[in-house]
């Protein structure tokens, strides 16, 4: 009985029924006005993509065929034939990249500002399992052109569950092996693989993030824009409508921004053909195989670091950013902005320069 009471007190504080209503929740709010302000803009510039994402990926649906033997000729056809075909794919995939930058930087901006105090934990909570939505979103959607780098990218993907298995006990060193085989639907990629992932990318994981952003929207909505600063406030802003205006604004902006973009610059133009070609299963895995830009800071120290270290290091970030209210909780703003510059700097190190740092010690070995 203690514990029920325990809980339902801790959901109480956390979902305060009396400000549930158009008055608290939207009126009365203000946002605090000081130098990491601009920081407020980022939750709603990752839900812009994620609008974007939803509507081009239903255009997508149109024309797109979810087998291996017409997956490819589907997203040509889209790409050269259907009228404006070739721009709602190119925002398709620009804003993917978008919305996953924007939240990493949004979630390292919300740890820097101290956004999961109390009674703002599930307000982060939500966050973490977010984002982790958002990087699995981005993997389950990589496969569905079916070209050669998609295709070997999600092997390499996949390869990593494998690996796991050699450090387990006994019997639980062939779960990942069955995980794999689940995911998949057989031994080898194929098209079951496909069906699962596509089932994934539209159906299953939208699901999950309309759920969980619910609630992430509603906590924040429930307690306010955090302080983010240490000193105190002295100037806010009403939300409704100043900083509504100004945050559809912007918006405007970087859908501007993001609609030229997609008219003159192909995102596959990074790559070399060759990889954008249709997959062949009898064919050698070809050279510059990897994972898409935002996976480069796990890939790169697991070509370089054991695979154990790999593992440890992922397990302790996991748990540790679900236990960051409790862990951080007596943590001067100061040390938390030092912690997320950080993690930005090693972020963008690695996707920028992890190919060179790979090279150069590789080159020394």
């Amino acid at each position: 009985m203690k514990m029920l009471n325990t809980l339902s007190g801790f959901i109480k504080e956390r979902f305060p029924l009396e400000n549930m209503n158009m008055k608290s929740m939207l009126m009365k709010k203000v946002v605090p006005v000081h130098k990491l302000s601009w920081a407020y803009y980022l939750g709603g510039l990752t839900l812009l993509f994620f609008i974007i994402q939803v509507l081009t990926g239903l255009f997508l649906l149109f024309y797109y065929q979810p087998t291996v033997n017409e997956a490819y000729d589907s997203v040509k056809f889209i790409t050269e034939k259907v009228p404006g075909g070739a721009v709602i794919r190119n925002m398709h995939t620009w804003s993917s990249s978008a919305m996953i930058l924007c939240a990493i930087i949004h979630f390292l901006t919300t740890f820097a500002m101290k956004a999961f105090e109390k009674p703002r934990e599930i307000t982060w909570w939500s966050g973490v399992v977010l984002i982790f939505i958002t990087f699995t979103f981005g993997f389950s959607g990589y496969l569905l052109p079916w070209h050669q780098l998609s295709v070997n990218a999600t092997k390499v993907g996949l390869q990593f569950i494998g690996a796991v298995g050699q450090y387990l006990p006994g019997v639980l060193s062939e779960l990942p092996n069955k995980l794999i085989e689940i995911i998949q639907g057989g031994p080898s990629i194929g098209q079951e693989t496909l069906s699962r992932f596509f089932a994934i990318h539209i159906v299953i994981l939208p699901l999950a993030i309309l759920a969980i952003l619910g609630v992430h929207l509603l906590s924040v909505q429930l307690h306010g824009m955090s302080k983010g600063v240490s000193r105190n406030v002295e100037k806010t802003e009403p939300f409704f409508p100043n900083f509504l205006i100004k945050d559809f604004s912007l918006w405007a902006i970087v859908f501007l921004i993001l609609f030229i973009l997609s008219i003159t610059i192909p995102f596959e133009s990074f790559f070399p053909y060759p990889l954008t070609e249709p997959y062949n299963p009898l064919g050698s895995t070809p050279d510059g195989i990897k994972p898409e830009w935002y996976f480069f800071f796990l890939y790169y120290p697991m070509e370089l670091l054991p695979f154990w270290v790999i593992i440890v290091a992922m397990g302790v970030l996991v748990v540790g950013l679900f236990l960051v209210p409790r862990i951080f909780q007596g943590t001067k703003r100061k040390t938390l902005r030092f912690l997320s510059w950080l993690a930005f700097a090693y972020f963008v190190i690695m996707t920028v320069f992890g190919e060179a740092i790979f090279e150069m010690i590789k080159g020394v070995k």
